[in-house]
């Protein structure tokens, strides 16, 4: 897989099978609208317009099935007839599964995903999933050429012409999107430490005509970034601080997204065990996320002002390393004792978010990371736990996650209750909770936002990708399509617009209040 090109096409053009291997792959009863002039192409003469009739009645979807059509050289995949309220119509966790399960080999090959225009978006990111680029295995070292999988949508119901050409741009981009952060994520520290995750921000700055501002190292401690500071400083490669910014003429708001990038976290001195440590290169995944959503993006035409800031630091241990009864002055000018050095993601993007009000005057502020081992059990393995001082924003996360395919799910937002967790004798506050049986995903994102303060007139909205951003040993790239889908009304691109679920006349624009009418220019 690390070697595939993936390419969306208008028309994959026509092949035998034994020539280009092909998956079909939709729900039975999109897969039943298709003509047999829109598929015959790809499969004749092998496969006649009676064998596919068959295979199309055969299949019993529970929730998925397939079917081969002529030896392992083309397939029929059908995806659930029905899902519930709190899953994606697209499908997307089981196109990603059936891509990789049932697409035949070769180094030529075609996947015809047939959907409602609706899914369309949704579907090609659940595609480049199934295509993660890093890998370390000899054998593909010595692979010098390219495979190439070329993707063709057929649309189905009401909408059903072609994708256009505007549209597949759109797509691609979004893919290379989540295959970039996916990459990252699984890269390990050896090979993207901070100084290698800087270099990644460089290229994708390079690529969209813009200079990073990175803060580094000593720098963060005389600015007051004692969050960042204090967690990577025991580290070989320093801490840092770095924010991308697009900021077009006639923009009329600010919007900004803060990742957690903790390349490695051994625990700090509060050290994780070794079954827990293994797969800790998975904690710069919100980060990775931000990156690979800022690059397709800005590619697709962002009306307004986006900042994208990397809280970046390596959670190590050393003779200066962090330690419990520290006590830390963060950017926003609260102190914190520290009780657990393993809770430091919640550190560095406190002083990310502040950063963001503060110097970059954000209106609507997201941070995104992978928090808390609780977020699994809060929402799961598939739902990335939302937390925000919005309710509107909060439904707005659970459809942009049903259209884009990156599932949300809100959790508790109630500081008066919870807060207290938090109570030190000596600080402001402490890191960790009092008692971890209170609300842990919930208090931790309460921990960010108290850096903003619970008063603070923007939005703030907080992503915890913990358990999403991987699937057993790859990484998913979770993260890049729920950003660009739930800020897609602020795109210039027509798809976007369509998956976003914040538009002109929602109950977040006819919201009274004045923080909600002042701050939220975007729906």
């Amino acid at each position: 897989m690390a070697n595939v090109v993936l390419e969306f096409e208008a028309s994959a053009g026509d092949s035998e099978p034994q020539n280009r291997p092909v998956l079909v792959i939709g729900q039975q009863n999109n897969l039943q609208q298709v003509n047999w002039n829109q598929i015959k192409g790809k499969l004749q003469p092998a496969v006649s317009k009676e064998i596919w009739q068959a295979a199309l009645s055969a299949l019993s979807p529970n929730p998925t099935d397939s079917c081969p059509l002529y030896l392992n050289h083309a397939t029929v995949a059908a995806l659930p007839s029905r899902v519930s309220r709190h899953n994606s119509p697209s499908s997307a966790h089981f196109v990603s599964r059936l891509v990789r399960t049932c697409l035949p080999g070769g180094n030529n090959r075609c996947i015809v995903m047939v959907c409602e225009r609706s899914d369309v978006f949704a579907s090609s990111c659940a595609i480049s999933r199934a295509f993660p680029i890093f890998s370390r295995r000899s054998a593909s070292s010595r692979r010098t050429e390219k495979k190439k999988v070329t993707v063709e949508f057929i649309v189905v119901g009401q909408e059903s012409s072609s994708v256009e050409l505007a549209e597949l741009q759109c797509l691609s981009n979004a893919a290379d999107g989540v295959r970039l952060a996916a990459r990252i994520v699984d890269t390990p520290c050896n090979e993207m430490n901070t100084d290698h995750f800087l270099d990644e921000i460089k290229a994708v700055g390079a690529e969209l005509a813009i200079t990073p501002v990175i803060i580094r190292g000593e720098e963060l401690k005389q600015k007051g970034f004692g969050g960042i500071y204090g967690v990577g400083k025991a580290a070989v490669h320093p801490p840092a601080l770095a924010v991308l910014s697009h900021t077009p003429d006639g923009a009329t708001q600010t919007i900004a997204w803060v990742g957690k990038g903790i390349v490695y976290d051994t625990g700090g001195l509060s050290m994780k065990g070794k079954t827990t440590m293994p797969g800790m290169k998975r904690d710069c995944g919100g980060a990775a996320a931000i990156l690979g959503a800022f690059k397709a993006t800005v590619k697709q035409g962002f009306k307004d002002n986006l900042h994208a800031v990397f809280c970046l630091a390596e959670n190590a241990v050393g003779p200066t390393a962090t330690r419990p009864d520290d006590i830390h002055t963060l950017y926003s000018g609260k102190t914190v004792e520290i009780n657990n050095t393993d809770a430091e993601g919640r550190l560095v993007l406190s002083d990310g978010v502040v950063y963001a009000s503060k110097d970059l005057s954000a209106d609507i502020i997201l941070d995104m990371a992978t928090l808390t081992g609780a977020q699994g059990i809060s929402t799961g393995k598939h739902h990335a736990a939302v937390l925000t001082n919005s309710e509107e924003w909060e439904a707005a996360c659970v459809r942009a996650g049903r259209s884009s395919g990156d599932l949300a799910h809100p959790l508790v937002y109630c500081p008066e209750l919870h807060f207290s967790e938090f109570t030190s004798a000596l600080a402001d506050m402490k890191n960790s909770v009092a008692d971890r049986e209170n609300a842990q995903s919930s208090c931790a994102g309460l921990f960010i936002g108290a850096h903003l303060g619970f008063d603070w007139p923007g939005v703030w909205v907080h992503v915890d990708i913990a358990y999403p951003v991987h699937v057993g040993e790859r990484a998913t790239g979770f993260g890049v399509a729920l950003l660009m889908a739930l800020f897609g009304q602020a795109s210039d691109d027509t798809m976007l617009n369509k998956v976003s679920p914040l538009s002109v006349g929602s109950g977040a624009a006819r919201d009274g209040t004045e923080r909600d009418c002042k701050r939220r220019r975007l729906v």
